[in-house]
């Protein structure tokens, strides 16, 4: 496993992305995407896992969850995430030292209910997590618009490449549809709310109107074979 480069700082936003091995899907049904966004929100505590409550995680609905489940003591903000086939994307702020770090390790739960519910064994995820820490104010816009937006790729494969054939589509995709990210709860529509600190992007974009603008130009943009592409982690 390599070792850590940087030191990660307390109070610093970073985009963390984790895959599948071997490019393997990580969430085949509702109920592993409802786990995993329930994980999100328990597993972003100091305290301990409720693991013996059978209960606490039949709870499919993290929007439920969060009303009879408070953190005692997080370890980051989660201020965005998607869940795709193959790897999710999070976009957090550590709050305490070592915090990244530990509730990684604890997403590692997932992994025990994943190979429990498919009769598999061995590793879910391929290698140690990807983290980049945010060093301006655009580059943060532009990892929390890309995040929103990485679910456009399901139904324009070229995206990436600035080539979206019906951007009007892939909007509507976004806000309709794709369910599992935090893109609903910017745009004021009762997801997740309890997972994602949703204060800081509403303010520096201006809002949700500022939000769904800055999503829908960043969709729109894509259709042009003009603008330079930006590197992301993938």
């Amino acid at each position: 496993m390599p070792i850590r480069k940087e030191q990660l700082v307390n109070g610093e936003f970073y985009h963390i992305v984790k895959k599948g091995i071997e490019g393997r899907e990580i969430f085949l049904d509702k109920e592993d995407h409802f786990r995993f966004i329930n994980s999100l929100l328990v597993f972003n505590d100091k305290s301990p896992v409720p693991w013996q409550s059978r209960a606490f995680w039949h709870q499919r609905d993290p929007a439920a969850l969060g009303l009879s489940y408070k953190q005692k003591n997080p370890l980051i903000e989660i201020h965005a995430f998607v869940l795709m086939k193959n790897h999710f994307h999070l976009l957090v702020r550590q709050l305490i030292e070592n915090g990244i770090v530990e509730f990684m390790q604890k997403t590692g739960g997932y992994v025990w209910y994943f190979n429990k519910k498919y009769g598999r064994a061995g590793p879910l995820f391929q290698g140690r997590y990807k983290i980049k820490r945010i060093e301006s104010e655009p580059q943060l816009k532009n990892n929390f618009v890309y995040i929103a937006t990485n679910p456009v790729g399901i139904i324009e494969p070229e995206w990436k490449s600035w080539k979206v054939n019906n951007p009007q589509k892939a909007i509507q995709f976004l806000e309709d549809e794709y369910r599992w990210s935090s893109y609903w709860d910017c745009l004021g529509k009762h997801n997740f709310p309890a997972v994602t600190t949703q204060d800081f992007f509403l303010k520096l974009f201006g809002g949700e109107k500022g939000i769904k603008t800055e999503i829908d130009s960043w969709v729109s943009s894509k259709s042009s074979t003009k603008m330079n592409f930006v590197k992301f982690l993938e």
